[in-house]
């Protein structure tokens, strides 16, 4: 009687499936989150690239006078450029370190909205559990019989899925 009743329960509960990649690339603010990060990045690049102009410029006049300067000078000049260097290339960690602090603070939100959202339509439906299936993590699944909720999902963050582009308008 306990194997039936225990057996009875596993049947009656449901199981989906989500894509969480494609309900975050699906949502408005991954559009925002993206065309912030970009501004950010350029300004970065902006900085990155006026670190190079002054270390190539001090480069060809090191070059250029390098015959012309007291041994003093030439060891003052090789140690600014190697400092220029140095700095050039601590930027450019540093950069790469901000762009991805600056990523993941961007996202935080977004992913705790879908992920509120997926909650929110499983409570709703009943699921038992809802597997992720961007994440790759799962070694087999029957997708018939899993629900995808993704739909459901979308409806909830208010997305739209976009008509297909219309055809060339005709002159």
């Amino acid at each position: 009687m306990v194997l039936m009743l225990g057996s009875t329960s596993l049947f009656a509960q449901k199981f989906g499936r989500v894509n969480t990649q494609e309900i975050i690339m699906a949502m408005p603010e991954t559009k925002e989150m993206q065309t912030n990060m970009e501004a950010f990045i350029k300004d970065l690049q902006d900085n990155q690239e006026a670190i190079a102009v002054e270390y190539n410029n001090k480069l060809q006049e090191f070059q250029k006078n390098n015959e012309t300067y007291s041994e003093a000078v030439r060891e003052m000049k090789i140690k600014d450029l190697q400092s220029l260097e140095a700095r050039r290339e601590e930027f450019n960690q540093m950069a790469q370190q901000e762009v991805q602090k600056k990523q993941q603070e961007l996202l935080a939100p977004i992913i705790d909205k879908a992920k509120k959202a997926i909650d929110k339509v499983s409570a709703a439906n009943a699921y038992t559990a809802i597997f992720d299936t961007s994440a790759g993590s799962l070694a087999y699944f029957d997708e018939a019989a899993l629900t995808d909720i993704a739909a459901q999902v979308k409806k909830e963050l208010g997305i739209t899925d976009a008509p297909a582009a219309p055809a060339a308008a005709k002159k």
